[in-house]
């Protein structure tokens, strides 16, 4: 529906007024992808933007034997996909719905005609492009100069949810590796020391944080 792709689009914070919106609802197409499904294939899918806006999307690539290499875990806001007009690549990336998903589909076409029309939409997604380098950057400070139970501190901190924000829900140990950049097996530990030391309480794909002050003194720790 019109409005609940518009909706979709507002909550991109891509910092367009709403006569733009309008303009790329009429443009976007809007579609489910169920887990587990490849939304895009570097062979297949050519020039398209994808704007996620529910659920997570993993970024990996196939060595020469076959094996998955994942580069990232999405998270709702993203954007992906293979844009150069707007220095957006895959370089050779495959994307796969880790869970279901909502995702707006641009081509290449239709952003060059919004660009043309709506100079907006491109400042827009070079801004959001942007923030995105810069989460980047600092995740990658975060690794050449933070202990992995320090980012594992401050990424449970942010991921937490619920009334009182002490619950990470959804995330296998695998997961969490990705988005430090460290092997599963590590995490794994750092986990099980966090729960020796009262900080968390572990179930299946369940982090339950017990001492949230605690959590930050090793988040700061570095």
């Amino acid at each position: 529906m019109p409005e609940q792709k518009i909706a979709y689009l507002s909550s991109m914070d891509l910092g367009l007024p709403e006569d733009v919106l309008l303009e790329m609802e009429r443009t976007a197409t809007m579609s489910t992808c169920e887990a587990g499904r490849v939304c895009y294939d570097p062979d297949v899918t050519g020039e398209k933007l994808f704007l996620l806006k529910q659920g997570r999307v993993q970024l990996y690539q196939l060595s020469p034997e076959g094996k998955k290499i994942v580069k990232k875990t999405l998270e709702p806001s993203a954007i992906f996909g293979e844009m150069p007009l707007l220095g957006q690549g895959m370089y050779g990336a495959f994307a796969e719905a880790v869970e279901e998903c909502v995702l707006c589909a641009m081509s290449r076409a239709d952003v060059e005609r919004l660009i043309l029309n709506r100079p907006q939409v491109a400042l827009g997604f070079v801004e959001a492009m942007g923030r995105r380098l810069s989460e980047l950057e600092t995740q990658l400070e975060d690794v050449a100069f933070k202990s992995v139970p320090a980012r594992l501190a401050a990424l449970l901190l942010s991921l937490a949810r619920g009334p009182d924000r002490s619950v990470v829900a959804g995330y296998t140990h695998q997961n969490l590796a990705e988005r430090l950049g460290t092997h599963r097996e590590t995490t794994t530990q750092t986990l099980n020391e966090f729960k020796r030391q009262g900080l968390v309480d572990l179930g299946r794909q369940r982090i339950v944080i017990l001492d949230r002050d605690g959590l930050k003194s090793v988040a700061a720790e570095g």
